[in-house]
């Protein structure tokens, strides 16, 4: 048998040769590609956190943002593999897609929790000078939407539904994206909305509408926006869908410590309130985006964690008014694997 060794200095040398060759390009591992569908509101929040403070790079993941308006058609782009992972509220776009075989919901985000401010039903200036001052009066007005489907037609089914109105009496307007509602609000063009605290406190200090109500008294524990991938990522790319959940859970743990439970530091808060306001309101001074932002968080599910019952009344409830076909089950819209269920 041929026997062989090496020197202390020949060992080196053939250390320093392959320490070069990795050097030169060969890297043990690259990254893996992901682009995030995001959208700049505050309830993105974790989707910068982590890309700011390199939790996905922990990961092993090359995070690319891509920024859309709104719901529908960030689904899209999930199914077309535009965009490989979503936080967004469940849409008739998102089912009708899942029912494709194109997309699954596989986590939970942002809910509405009781002792939380949460959504903000508003009402135009006119509007409430002329009588809209409680959600019960809501018949016969006009309330803003982005989409037929989107997340606002849900709560406005649940805010009528509360208030014994049926949903026909109420004049949905769908202006596609979340800026021309806030205009149309503004401006007396719709009567009423309702929108994520962040915003709806905005509009409220700067005297542009008033509030008249809370969606969480109306839909406690609602789950407003989920985790969703094609259904391609879920079933064939397991490894990069667990790395995701773990690099942004992680940065859920720190926006619902430095906002919504608010036992950070002073430091830790101006840290997380810089990183949100590089996407969210940039336009304003730093102060009054943080103050906005602090003030105006809701809870993001600990996790990822989805809440199976609040998903699956949504579903239903597109199926009920025909926006979804009535074939769709839970099992095509959800994969459960990757989170924990509530």
């Amino acid at each position: 048998m041929l026997e062989f060794s090496l020197n202390r200095r020949q060992a080196l040398l053939g250390f320093g040769a392959a320490g070069a060759m990795l050097g030169l390009g060969m890297p043990a591992r690259a990254a893996t590609k992901v682009n995030l569908g995001v959208i700049r509101l505050a309830s993105h929040a974790p989707s910068f956190i982590a890309y700011e403070r390199g939790y996905y790079k922990d990961e092993g993941l090359d995070v690319e943002l891509k920024f859309f308006e709104a719901a529908q058609p960030m689904a899209v782009a999930i199914a077309s593999g535009d965009a490989d992972y979503g936080v967004t509220a469940m849409s008739g776009g998102l089912i009708s897609l899942a029912e494709k075989n194109a997309v699954k919901v596989i986590g939970g985000a942002l809910t509405e929790e009781k002792g939380f401010v949460g959504a903000i039903i508003l009402a135009s200036n006119k509007a409430y000078d002329a009588g809209l001052t409680s959600p019960k009066e809501l018949a016969g007005k006009t309330f803003g939407i982005t989409t037929a489907g989107s997340s606002f037609h849900f709560m406005a089914h649940k805010i009528a539904q509360a208030n014994n109105i049926p949903l026909s009496e109420i004049q949905l307007r769908p202006l596609q994206k979340v800026g021309a509602v806030v205009g149309a609000l503004s401006s007396g063009q719709i009567d009423a909305w309702a929108i994520q605290s962040s915003i709806g406190k905005k509009m409220i200090a700067e005297g542009s509408a008033k509030q008249i109500g809370l969606v969480s008294d109306y839909a406690p524990d609602y789950q407003v926006t989920t985790v969703f991938t094609s259904t391609k990522n879920a079933a064939e790319e397991r490894q990069k869908t667990e790395a995701f959940i773990r690099a942004y859970s992680k940065a859920v743990d720190d926006y619902n410590l430095a906002f919504v439970d608010k036992t950070a530091d002073a430091a830790e808060v101006d840290a997380i309130a810089k990183i949100c306001h590089k996407y969210v309101e940039s336009d304003l001074p730093f102060e009054e985006a943080k103050t906005n932002l602090v003030e105006g968080s809701m809870r993001i599910n600990k996790g990822l964690a989805l809440s199976l019952k609040s998903v699956t009344e949504q579903l239903e409830w597109f199926k009920s008014e025909g926006m979804v076909k009535g074939n769709i089950t839970p099992e095509m819209l959800f994969d459960t694997s990757y989170v924990k269920t509530i």
